[in-house]
């Protein structure tokens, strides 16, 4: 299946030089978890505060679940903010 990835901040540079808008087209497993492609984008897991599917907010302890993506999911990742 396909999905978008997207990643904001100071993760965008871990996105491959083909990236537009901040995000890729990537082709996944069915059963993959979110940390499994956050992982495959070496996006350390402390520096995956915010993950959204669609706009839906997932826990940390929610992103080791299969079956989460499907087909044409936005799977969308932001760093912690400091400052104010």
């Amino acid at each position: 299946m396909r999905i978008t990835f997207k990643l904001y901040a100071t993760l965008q540079e871990l996105l491959p030089s083909d990236a537009v808008n901040n995000a890729v087209e990537v082709d996944v497993d069915e059963g993959t978890t979110l940390n499994e492609v956050i992982d495959r984008f070496n996006v350390p897991r402390k520096s995956a505060h915010l993950v959204l599917i669609n706009g839906v907010y997932f826990a940390h302890g929610d992103r080791d679940t299969a079956g989460t993506l499907a087909d044409g999911d936005v799977l969308a990742v932001w760093p912690p903010v400091a400052g104010g």
